[in-house]
């Protein structure tokens, strides 16, 4: 029999990983919701050109890394390999820019990027990301990095900090990479990778974001862009730093920072944390004011934030945080003898229309056996069932934490337990 196993940079998300999930997602969903962020959904597939338009033909994820085929009406579809594009052609076909402004919305979902897999990276792994559209004030900016923070914050990251830079915009930028950048590149063009070679003719500032060894000297020594800004950008960089300075956000400008997608303009960041080694970026964004313009709606400025899951699960087990549980089945039923299995069943049926978690053992197994499943199972009260409680209208009820074990009128049992659970979970 053939063997099958999850594709390559893929995994399956196991029970006991879950909790790590539900607690990273519920963490986000609260600050998303304090910053005022409204969840939306778009499709896992978009057309081609979205992605080719809005996030660069000069880039990495465009020419190597998307999942792009052919569906049977001839129309070229790609899975989404981010999720800004997608975001921001829905904000322009739904006509958001009638609303007030900025349009703050959020999603999660999965991604897609055909890379080679590593240590919480995988070809199908799963994304928050978080867009304010409308709005150019660096307050934007700051905004969309406090909610970062506040969500690593919130899951007890140790050692958050920021990656900072400017990469300008369509005024001071390419007049920078032609007339600075693009020359010191070729000066010492022997000196960088093969790689770089190609990427100084496409697309020269992705050269300050390589990772290849034999390019770190020269791009270590390149001229920063943030002495060649324009006024406003400047001035717009100054008061992002102002707003972090002044609530204390630690931060480093980092002259290199780039991101891999074309769309961004003047800030881009990514959040750093312990426990991933080298590879220590939890997150990251910057502002992007002509995509709006560049997938055929007005010119609209824009700034967002993008996390993956994996990374951060992965980062939370480094640091050895432990997630709050998921819920358990609270009652138990154990049951000796195939009416009390009966009776059994139809009083789990109302304990669970009541709201609460019921569990009863399957098949014939001793009560012993079935003692053992409850306390796996982590419930709170076993309920007792045997021909003797039947034939007197009542059941055992056992505590097993405190090990405390007394009888129960049956018709008041889920009454009962009903009562108990809910003052015990509502308890400070």
């Amino acid at each position: 029999m053939a063997r099958y196993q999850a594709p390559r940079g893929t995994q399956d998300v196991l029970p006991e990983d879950q909790p790590y999930w539900r607690w990273v997602l519920g963490v986000a969903h609260d600050v998303a919701a304090r910053y005022g962020f409204q969840p939306i959904e778009v499709p896992v597939f978009e057309e081609t050109e979205v992605f080719v338009r809005g996030v660069g033909t000069g880039t990495d994820i465009v020419e190597k890394e998307m999942y792009t085929f052919e569906d049977r009406g001839g129309r070229s579809l790609t899975l989404r390999p981010e999720f800004t594009a997608g975001i921001v052609r829905a904000y322009i076909e739904h006509g958001m820019r009638v609303r007030p402004q900025p349009v703050k919305l959020y999603a999660v979902g999965p991604v897609f990027r055909y890379e080679a897999p590593q240590a919480g990276r995988y070809r199908q792994h799963t994304q928050i990301s978080c867009e304010c559209i409308g709005e150019a004030d660096p307050l934007a900016d700051f905004e969309i990095m406090c909610m970062a923070w506040d969500l690593y914050a919130a899951l007890g990251f140790q050692a958050v900090q920021f990656q900072l830079n400017s990469i300008g915009c369509p005024r001071c930028r390419p007049p920078y990479i032609r007339d600075v950048l693009v020359p010191y590149l070729r000066s010492r063009r022997e000196e960088l990778n093969a790689l770089d070679v190609e990427r100084l003719q496409k697309n020269p500032l992705r050269v300050l974001d390589t990772k290849e060894p034999e390019s770190q000297a020269v791009v270590n020594e390149a001229p920063s862009i943030t002495a060649h800004l324009c006024p406003e950008c400047s001035e717009h960089f100054a008061q992002l730093r102002f707003y972090l300075d002044m609530l204390e956000r630690p931060y480093e400008l980092n002259p290199r920072l780039v991101r891999g997608l074309d769309y961004y303009t003047r800030t881009v960041f990514e959040v750093t944390a312990q426990g991933l080694g080298a590879q220590n970026a939890v997150g990251g964004g910057g502002r992007y004011d002509g995509l709006v313009e560049v997938l055929g709606g007005p010119p609209t400025p824009g700034v967002g934030f993008a996390a993956g899951i994996e990374r951060i699960v992965l980062a939370l087990k480094a640091q050895g945080a432990v997630p709050p549980p998921l819920p358990a089945p609270q009652v138990f039923f154990v049951h000796r003898g195939r009416l009390a299995k009966d009776a059994a069943v139809a009083l789990a049926d109302q304990v669970r229309r009541r709201g609460l978690g019921a569990l009863v053992a399957f098949g014939e197994r001793s009560v012993k056996a079935q003692m053992r499943q409850a306390s796996k199972a982590g419930a709170e009260y076993v309920v007792i069932i045997g021909d003797d409680e039947l034939a007197h209208g009542e059941v055992q009820v056992k505590h097993l934490d405190t090990g405390r074990q007394e009888a129960v009128v049956q018709a008041e049992l889920v009454a009962w337990l009903h009562k108990r659970l809910t003052a015990a979970h509502s308890a400070p």
